[in-house]
């Protein structure tokens, strides 16, 4: 019994450290929106204001986080370029789902011919980095918001596809459809009650794990000067633009960095989270 007791406090305590990082997670992600929804909370100056009188200025209590090569205040800058670098990485990985959710349902659902089809082309577009293949799609359509949008989610919907064609498969080779096809004869309204809702469980997890991704293949594109143009602010933009004065401003460039590795890393920590427990919940 003592035994049983020390290894279950053993236990929890190893679990604390997790569930800590959880909550910064949770918390800072939650700032994240704030800021992206009203950053004049944050920071109510005028990102686009120059102050040449005060470039490449360091940290300092009227600039917390210095000055650009432009004398414009790098906070205010980061806080309000939050709103398009999330909502770049958001739409982009609606694009994926919209594009990759109906075609790995297609697959799932069709024949011998259609599912291994459309399977070789899930394959051939994944074999591909994303980013890579983001990249080939921005060079064919152009460089600009909306294009960086469709490339990167282009670019992710294969993953969704094969997830989505493998999780059809299990439904609709369970035992489960088989009596349900008795009682429903039309198909399309099998699939709406059946099949998507029971196929679609792991989507959540992909698309926590997937805005991640999202966002560093964004702010990566931005800063090879295919996304939202200077002088917007955009994490990766702000990076591009500071490269030559990392010498003489290195905050510059070290803060928006900073705002994307921990964004990226919340949101993968809050993803893992989700695939944990919707694990737990189909061991069950």
């Amino acid at each position: 019994m003592t035994s049983t007791i020390g290894a279950l406090r053993r236990r929890a305590v190893a679990r604390r450290p997790a569930s800590i990082g959880l909550l910064l997670a949770l918390v800072f992600l939650a700032l994240v929106v704030i800021a992206a929804v009203r950053p004049e909370l944050f920071a109510p100056a005028d990102p686009l204001r120059v102050d040449l009188t005060h470039t490449d200025a360091a940290p300092s209590f009227g600039h917390p986080l210095g000055t650009d090569q432009l004398g414009r205040g790098v906070w205010t800058r980061l806080v309000h370029g939050t709103r398009l670098s999330l909502f770049i990485g958001a739409a982009a990985t609606t694009v994926a789902v919209v594009i990759g959710v109906p075609l790995g349902l297609l697959a799932g659902l069709g024949n011998r011919v259609l599912d291994a089809a459309l399977s070789r082309l899930f394959d051939l577009f994944g074999a591909f980095p994303e980013i890579l293949l983001a990249l080939v799609l921005i060079a064919i359509v152009g460089s600009g918001t909306t294009n960086l949008v469709v490339a990167i989610g282009v670019a992710a919907a294969p993953r969704f596809a094969r997830v989505m064609r493998a999780e059809t498969k299990v439904v609709v080779e369970s035992e489960y459809l088989t009596q349900a096809r008795l009682l429903i004869r039309s198909r399309a309204l099998l699939v709406l009650r059946h099949v998507l809702p029971n196929a679609i469980g792991t989507l959540p997890v992909l698309i926590t794990l997937g805005l991640g991704t999202a966002i560093l293949g964004t702010a990566a594109l931005s800063f090879l000067g295919f996304g939202p143009q200077p002088p917007t602010p955009e994490w990766g933009a702000m990076l591009a633009e500071s490269r030559d004065d990392l010498r003489i401003a290195w905050w510059s460039a070290l803060f928006p960095g900073v705002a994307i590795t921990a964004t990226v890393i919340a949101t993968t920590a809050v993803g893992h989270e989700v695939r944990r427990r919707f694990e737990r919940r189909e061991g069950r």
